[in-house]
C-alpha cells in the first residue's frame, strides 16, 4: 500500500465570535481562502487532479449549510472537484484527513484536500450551547446520573451531572461541554487550581510562541473586504496568570471549577491541508511535511466525553507500532483544562511535550478548524523541536476521541 503524505498546511487567524476579527467573513469564503492557499503551495499540482474535497465542519447549518464542500471547491473555481462535507464535531477536520489517509491506502485516489471550518458568529443563536443545562426537578434524573455513573465506573457520589431527555431516561449524546467538563473534573479529582494554572500555561506558552515568531509561521494572513490583513489570532491574552483566572466566578455550576478563564472560547476559522500518496510526491518531486501514519477513534459515556483521548491515542499508537514515550510532542486540544489535565495523566505525556506553544484556551477552538489546525500547528512544532513523531488528538463532544500519530519527513 502506498503511504500517505501532508505537503502543505494553511491555516486562518482564529477569530473571538461575534466580537472577534472574523465575525463578518462568511464560512464559505473563509474555507475557500485557505483551501486556495494549501493547494498553491503544491508547486505542479493541477487542482483537476484533485480527487475529492473533504470538509469538516462540526455544527453545518445556515451559512454553513448545504454541501459546504461543494460550495467551496466552486467558489476556489475548481467545477470539476467532487466534495463532501463530515462532521465529528470537534474532530470533524482530523476526519476528514483519516477519510484522505484511508482512500489513498485502499489505492482509490492520488490527491486529497482535507479542510474544515467553523464560524460560530454565523450560527442561528449565540451560544453553543443548543443542549438545555440539567433539571434538577426532572423524575428522571436520579435514575440516568445513576447509570452514568455506572457506566463510568465511578460508583457513587461524584455528582456526576447529565440530562435526561424529558421522555425517558436516556442522557442526551450532546449534553452542555462545560457539564461533561465538570464530570470529569469530578471523577478524575481535577482541582481548580489544577485548571486555572494549566490555562495560565497555556497563555503564556502561546505568548512565548508569537514573540518567538512561531504563530506567526503557522498562520495564513487573511485580508479583509476594506483591506485588513489579519496576521493573528484574537485569543491570547497577555499578563494571564493563575491569580488572575483564580477570580473568575464557576459557569457552569454554583460549585464548579471551569470557567471561561480555563475553556476553550467561542471562535471563527479555517484550515486546510493538502494529502497526497506517494505516486504524487515522487512524480512532481516534492518535499513532504509529514507521513500519516495511524489514526483511531473511539466512544465513551457522553457524560465524560473529555476523556475521549486515552482510548483514540492508544489506537492510533498501537496502530503505528509506537508508544506514547516515542512521541516527541503532543496536542491535546484544549476544549477545558479538566479533561486534558486527566487525559495526559492517563496517558503518560510530560508536561515537556504537550502542547508546546499553548493551544485552545489561547488560540481558540473553531470546532470544525481544529483537526486541520491542530495538525499544522503540530507539524511546525514539530519541525521547530527537530522531532519525528507527534501525537494529536482531541476529545469530540457527544461522547467521542479521535487522534492521529504523524511522523515529520
Amino acid at each position: 500500500m502506498t503511504e500517505a503524505y501532508i505537503v502543505a498546511t494553511a491555516r486562518s487567524p482564529i477569530g473571538r465570535a461575534h466580537k472577534g476579527s472574523l465575525k463578518d467573513v462568511r464560512p464559505d469564503d473563509l474555507a475557500a481562502l485557505m483551501v486556495t492557499a494549501a493547494v498553491e503551495q503544491v508547486q505542479g499540482l493541477d487542482p483537476a487532479r484533485i480527487d475529492d474535497l473533504l470538509l469538516g465542519c462540526g455544527l453545518p447549518g445556515g451559512k454553513q449549510g448545504m454541501n459546504l464542500a461543494r460550495i467551496v471547491a466552486v467558489l476556489c473555481g475548481w467545477d470539476t472537484v467532487p466534495g463532501a462535507t463530515v462532521t465529528r464535531y470537534c474532530s470533524s477536520s482530523l476526519q476528514t484527513t483519516r477519510m484522505a489517509f484511508h482512500a489513498i491506502k485502499a489505492g482509490e485516489g492520488d490527491v486529497f484536500v482535507s479542510a474544515g471550518v467553523e464560524s460560530v458568529s454565523s450560527f442561528a443563536t449565540g451560544s453553543s450551547d443548543y443542549i438545555p443545562g440539567v433539571d434538577l426537578t426532572n423524575p428522571v434524573f436520579a435514575d440516568a446520573l445513576a447509570r452514568t455513573e455506572k457506566r463510568a465506573g465511578s460508583g457513587s457520589g461524584t455528582g456526576l451531572w447529565t440530562d435526561p431527555r424529558l421522555e425517558g431516561v436516556l442522557p442526551d449524546a450532546y449534553i452542555s461541554m462545560g457539564q461533561t467538563a465538570e464530570n470529569v473534573a469530578a471523577l478524575r479529582n481535577v482541582t481548580r487550581a489544577d485548571q486555572d494554572e494549566f490555562a495560565a500555561r497555556s497563555q503564556q506558552r502561546a505568548q512565548a510562541a508569537i514573540a518567538a515568531g512561531f504563530w506567526a509561521r503557522d498562520i495564513t494572513p487573511v485580508t479583509l473586504p476594506d483591506g485588513t490583513v489579519l496576521t493573528a489570532d484574537d485569543g491570547p491574552r497577555a499578563g494571564t496568570t493563575t491569580e488572575t483566572l483564580a477570580t473568575l466566578e464557576p459557569v457552569f455550576r454554583p460549585d464548579g471549577t471551569v470557567t471561561a478563564g480555563n475553556a476553550c472560547p467561542l471562535n471563527d476559522g479555517a484550515a486546510a491541508l493538502v494529502i497526497v500518496s506517494g505516486r504524487v510526491v515522487d512524480e512532481l518531486g516534492l518535499q513532504p511535511l509529514a507521513r500519516i501514519v495511524s489514526t483511531g477513534v473511539s466512544g465513551l459515556s457522553p457524560e465524560i466525553m473529555g476523556l475521549g483521548p486515552v482510548d483514540a491515542s492508544r489506537q492510533a499508537l498501537a496502530r503505528a507500532g509506537l508508544t506514547v514515550d516515542d512521541m516527541d510532542l503532543v496536542e491535546i486540544n484544549e476544549a477545558f483544562a479538566a479533561q486534558v489535565i486527566p487525559s495526559a495523566r492517563e496517558l503518560g505525556v510530560s508536561d515537556e511535550r504537550l502542547n508546546v506553544n499553548g493551544g485552545a484556551i489561547a488560540v481558540g477552538h473553531p470546532f470544525g478548524m481544529t483537526g486541520a489546525r491542530i495538525t499544522s500547528t503540530l507539524i511546525n512544532a514539530l519541525a521547530d523541536a527537530g522531532g519525528q513523531y507527534g501525537l494529536e488528538t482531541m476529545c469530540v463532544g457527544g461522547g467521542q476521541g479521535m487522534a492521529m500519530v504523524l511522523e515529520r519527513l
